[in-house]
């Protein structure tokens, strides 16, 4: 699945040619604006690789299943299962850890290469790649970063096991363990009590393709699309949430440290973007 998923997928065909591939099963995602469902299809029908829909897939007679961007159970009964995750592990076992490495700030993402196991996320490593991420960063472009990752170590274990060659994995460090939450609508709301850098980050990691941040503005559901770091003032009383100015009506709104330019907010229900503001007083929520 996803982008990282095909560019993967494209990488390997461009290495080692389709004779080594058994079957792509690709599947839909209706929680991002851009899937790449029809560009994996595509690419395998170009290829003349045997492809299956999810829910259509007949058989899994292979040697080796590699995973990535997958979210279902895999049962392998007779192939060895490497899955691609979007972390170093043990860091961020689990869902979305790509967007939580972001708004967390981390320095370093990559990608993980390792035996499924029965818990999630904690088979065996087999190799990792990595790469630094200057902030600001938005998704869209830190998955074109970690892409190359997936790339790499696409072609890292594909060589191994097209060679022969024994694979040979670690098992990872319990005590440096960390787990990363799946994400839902609810998890899109914009915490404007948290710090301005925060909200940035959170704002910058949930865009397209995803559905982006959303905050509630006179009951109504908006997208934030993009924003900007403003500098603080000293405010009495902080009223998170609240605008402050209206620069050529983009809203500055107070956070719980810092204040935030909101440059594009975006109706929820008609995709449309509601700037500039005419309204001055105005509570974010």
């Amino acid at each position: 699945m996803s982008r990282k998923g095909y560019e993967a997928l494209l990488h390997f065909i461009d290495n080692f040619g389709n004779s080594n591939i058994s079957f792509v099963v690709a599947a839909k995602d209706e929680n991002v604006k851009q899937d790449y469902y029809q560009e994996i299809k595509a690419l395998c029908l170009e290829n003349k690789v045997t492809f299956f829909d999810r829910k259509e897939i007949v058989g899994m007679d292979t040697d080796y299943l590699i995973a990535i961007s997958w979210r279902w159970l895999i049962k392998a009964e007779n192939a060895r299962l490497i899955v691609m995750h979007d972390s170093l592990l043990p860091k961020y076992r689990g869902f979305a850890p790509l967007v939580n490495c972001l708004v967390n700030a981390e320095k370093m993402i990559g990608v993980t290469a390792l035996f499924a196991s029965e818990e999630y996320d904690k088979g065996d490593i087999i190799a990792q790649q990595a790469v630094t991420v200057n902030y600001p960063v938005k998704i869209y472009d830190a998955i074109e970063l970690v892409s190359g990752c997936y790339k790499g170590l696409v072609a890292e274990v594909g060589k191994m096991i097209i060679s022969g060659q024994e694979i040979v994995a670690v098992k990872q460090k319990e005590a440096d363990a960390s787990y990363s939450l799946w994400l839902d609508e609810d998890d899109y709301q914009i915490n404007w009590s948290d710090d301005a850098e925060r909200i940035k980050r959170f704002i910058d990691a949930t865009g397209f393709p995803y559905n982006a941040a959303s905050t509630v503005m006179d009951k109504k559901k908006y997208r934030v699309t993009d924003a900007e770091i403003y500098t603080d003032l000293v405010i009495e009383n902080r009223a998170p949430g609240k605008i402050i100015f209206i620069e050529n009506g983009k809203p500055v709104v107070v956070c719980g440290k810092g204040l935030i330019k909101i440059n594009s907010l975006v109706d929820d229900l008609t995709a449309q973007e509601t700037l500039p503001l005419k309204r001055f007083r105005i509570r974010f929520s």
